[in-house]
């Protein structure tokens, strides 16, 4: 499978592997793209379409996005992409792509996971894997269970309605 829109990206697709490279990442032909993995994982890729360049990140939902450069990539919830149409505007946001990579990476290394919330429901019937616990207690009454669990849970993830009170 080769990339779509190859030639026509060639000096951008050029300018994100000269950034990509200087980092611990493994570069991989996956979908027939560039793909960057780290321990097998992966972790960006760059990609070609008609109108832009794409720098996608798998886990880009994750990262703080200081700069609101991520967009998302239709239905997919994790990942996030960068849009370029220049070789010239890649080589200008060159040290904010190489932030992002650095968060991408950290998190990687750092193990953020999904985690199954439904794994809690051994607390009673104040909640269940199929129904909502709503949190409008106070913190105290919050299972200890869920507590931990949702603690461990990346606090972009911690959406409505299991967001712990404060």
């Amino acid at each position: 499978m080769e990339m779509a829109y190859r030639e026509r990206w060639q000096a951008e697709i050029a300018e994100l592997q000269r950034i990509l490279s200087g980092f611990d990442l493994r570069e991989e032909c996956k979908w027939g793209k560039p793909c960057y993995t780290m321990d097998g994982k992966n972790v960006v890729i760059i990609q070609g379409f008609k109108e832009y360049c794409a720098l996608g990140f798998f886990q880009g939902a994750r990262l703080k996005d200081p700069k609101k450069l991520l967009v998302q990539f239709g239905q997919v919830q994790a990942a996030r992409v960068m849009k370029f149409t220049s070789a010239r505007e890649i080589a200008t946001k060159a040290a904010t792509i190489k932030a992002y990579v650095r968060e991408a990476v950290a998190n990687e290394k750092a193990g953020m996971k999904e985690v199954n919330l439904s794994s809690c429901a051994q607390e009673g019937p104040r909640f269940s894997g199929t129904q909502p616990f709503l949190l409008n207690q106070r913190a105290s009454s919050v299972p200890a269970t869920f507590r931990s669990i949702v603690s461990q849970v990346a606090p972009d993830r911690q959406a409505a309605p299991w967001r712990l009170p404060q």
